[in-house]
């Protein structure tokens, strides 16, 4: 069994496993895109649709969670995990209609509520994630492997996609972008990243958001009611989810598969965005 010493290494995985493992998430990301860019483009036809509040359901929640458990639970090879815990979004799907205020004051309900909530978690993630890399080339976290920043930059440009691609539904529909982020997990997220002083610890910090998003799309299926805005979620959430895989890779804990994924972790469309 290879032996290794934590203050020499601060990954469990060599550069050249987390470079290739990297480079297929990165695949995969842009594999996805054009099936989002089909069903924004889908979505910006409906607009109308949305701006009203139509409800027309597409199918029942549980088909709903097999088509996205068909479109890619399983990817590049990689067994995928959803966990965390905390409030759910299809807890709070009666409470979707409510006004809820995005970043600009706005008041948007419906659909655009879970859109909305959905660019901000986006932007946290780009936000954490540069500041996550600014510490590792300010030397904060001690030695950090190159391979280690790469991730964390691939990953970042993800999140950026998809915060564009939620904010292009909210501007189709005559709305605001979401420029803020979710405050009510940047609390938490502030005071953890406090304590960061290494990369294991920089990834169970970003591993966490990555499976709040995760979950949080999944528990949009059953709530967001356009059908295009619903394979807009399944087109994302697999991405999400791999990105949590490759930090467990990364933290030497094999994401052993799991037959489900969680909705454990997701955030309802009351969280505050500022």
């Amino acid at each position: 069994m290879r032996r290794r010493n934590r203050k020499q290494a601060p990954i469990v995985i060599t550069e050249t496993e987390l470079a290739r493992m990297t480079n297929d998430l990165d695949d995969t990301h842009h594999e996805t895109l054009p099936t989002m860019r089909d069903s924004l483009a889908e979505w910006s036809d409906s607009d109308g649709d949305i701006r009203r509040g139509i409800t027309r359901l597409v199918s029942t929640p549980s088909s709903r969670r097999a088509f996205l458990l068909g479109g890619g639970a399983v990817l590049g090879g990689v067994a995928l995990v959803g966990s965390g815990a905390g409030s759910g979004l299809a807890a709070a799907a009666t409470r979707t209609s409510a006004a809820v205020p995005a970043a600009s004051g706005q008041k948007l309900t419906g659909d655009l509520a879970v859109v909305a909530l959905a660019a901000s978690l986006e932007n946290l993630a780009v936000g954490t994630y540069q500041a996550g890399i600014d510490a590792a080339t300010k030397g904060s976290l001690g030695a950090v492997p190159p391979a280690v920043v790469t991730f964390a930059q691939t990953a970042q440009s993800h999140h950026k996609d998809h915060a564009a691609a939620w904010n292009a539904v909210l501007t189709g529909a005559g709305k605001q972008a979401v420029t803020g982020v979710d405050m009510t997990v940047k609390k938490s997220v502030d005071k953890a990243f406090a304590k960061v002083t290494d990369v294991p610890g920089l990834a169970k910090l970003a591993l966490d958001l990555e499976d709040a998003a995760a979950a949080t799309y999944l528990a949009a299926i059953d709530v967001v009611k356009n059908p295009a805005g619903i394979k807009t979620a399944a087109s994302i959430q697999p991405v999400e989810m791999q990105h949590a895989a490759v930090l467990h890779f990364l933290l030497g804990e094999y994401p052993v598969p799991d037959a489900f994924a969680k909705r454990n972790g997701a955030r309802p469309a009351t969280d505050t965005i500022g």
